[in-house]
């Protein structure tokens, strides 16, 4: 993996920071009417149930998932769950419902537009056992050896400093506390036009690693029983996607070849040793 600058890490954690700010403002990714498609539509076919989607607050789903980590997570009643980029609080919501009023959800994001979102959003929900904090992923605002559950939907590959991520994973988690992660990866090298477009960073394709580089910094953290499933549904649904976000990425790659040729869905789930 080529090691990246200070300078280098710093503007990708901007020109993300600004595109998902503009996401923010704009209520979710292009998934509207207008682009052909819905945020509704995507994750209900990566996971989400209709009666899930209908108790979320309005506008928390943003189209912005790349699968369904609190299925994955079989959270319980009386957990405490964190969630890596929690963006206007999609996964923290739905978690909030399912660990009840002894558990407790802290969402963790860098952007503060949408992080006001989030908040805004918490009186609507219903819920009282969540909570939305400023923060780097690599530089988590959460204890040692305090959280049970690791959550996070499709935002690790947007972080210039994977490994550090991963460190920080095991570092919160509890002495046998687990990881449950949706995120996007690679089954082969992008083009190096797309490697290089803004626009593929946002769409969180660009920071995107092989499979394989996943496995490997979980385990470099500490963490055991790594297993990665790759999913083709997120793909799928999204070839029918008219967001310019994602057609232009398409645009730029060499003819004869689509997305599913080069990422994949990737469900991945851990846990920290007992000691």
């Amino acid at each position: 993996m080529k090691r990246q600058t200070t300078n280098d890490t710093e503007s990708v954690r901007q020109k993300v920071r600004e595109g998902y700010g503009q996401i923010a403002r704009a209520g979710g990714s292009c998934c509207g009417p207008a682009c052909g498609c819905s945020g509704e539509h995507l994750v209900q076919q990566i996971g989400y149930s209709a009666e899930q989607l209908e108790a979320l607050p309005e506008g928390a789903n943003m189209g912005l998932s790349c699968g369904n980590p609190t299925a994955l997570a079989s959270l319980k009643p009386g957990e405490v769950v964190l969630d890596l980029g929690s963006g206007g609080g999609f996964d923290v919501f739905i978690a909030g419902r399912k660990v009840g009023p002894k558990g407790r959800v802290i969402g963790v994001d860098m952007t503060p537009e949408m992080l006001a979102k989030a908040r805004r959003n918490i009186p609507s929900s219903g819920l009282s056992n969540v909570e939305f904090r400023l923060g780097e992923i690599e530089h988590l605002p959460v204890a040692n050896n305090s959280v049970d559950v690791v959550i996070s939907n499709c935002v690790i590959n947007l972080s210039p400093d994977k490994p550090q991520v991963w460190r920080e994973i095991a570092r919160v988690l509890k002495p046998g506390g687990r990881v449950a992660v949706s995120d996007l990866a690679l089954l082969q090298p992008l083009p190096p036009r797309v490697a290089g477009m803004v626009e593929a960073l946002v769409g969180c394709v660009a920071g995107a690693v092989l499979a394989k580089e996943t496995a490997r910094m979980a385990r470099a953290a500490g963490l055991v029983d790594v297993q990665l499933n790759a999913k083709t549904d997120y793909v799928n649904a999204m070839n029918g996607f008219n967001d310019p976000l994602y057609r232009k990425i398409v645009r730029h790659l060499p003819r004869g070849k689509k997305p599913g040729d080069y990422i994949t869905s990737l469900e991945v789930t851990a846990r920290k040793p007992r000691r």
